[in-house]
């Protein structure tokens, strides 16, 4: 957890962070949007348009077997400016997640099996 906490330390000027372990990685919320994946301590961030021209030389690669290609950051870890903006950018271009359905009861049932 080291890691992803200096990486939310690294962005913390792009506005309100969090993140969440999920299968034993981490995910990174700006505002709520999923905008990077922390896999085996490394920063995987969501590819954008803006994003690709705010690095300008990308390294694209999957943070975990199947994945579809994220941009995978390096040395620009250490720029906290560069890390806030790109977060931000990221984030601007990342669709709101969509609404969670409500969770429906399952009739209650006996002992037995049958439904009351």
């Amino acid at each position: 957890m080291d890691f992803v906490e200096y990486v939310c330390d690294q962005a913390k000027n792009a506005g309100t962070l969090s993140f969440k372990k999920m299968f034993g990685e981490y995910a990174i919320y700006l505002e709520g949007k999923v905008v990077s994946l922390v896999c085996d301590n490394q920063l995987f961030v969501k590819q954008t348009q803006s994003g690709r021209a705010l690095l300008q030389t990308v390294v694209e690669a999957p943070p975990y077997p199947g994945a579809k290609n994220l941009f995978l950051i390096g040395a620009n870890i250490e720029d906290q400016d560069l890390m806030s903006r790109l977060f931000k950018v990221t984030a601007n271009e990342t669709p709101a997640p969509k609404p969670k359905k409500p969770k429906t009861k399952k009739p209650a049932t006996s002992a037995k099996g049958v439904k009351k």
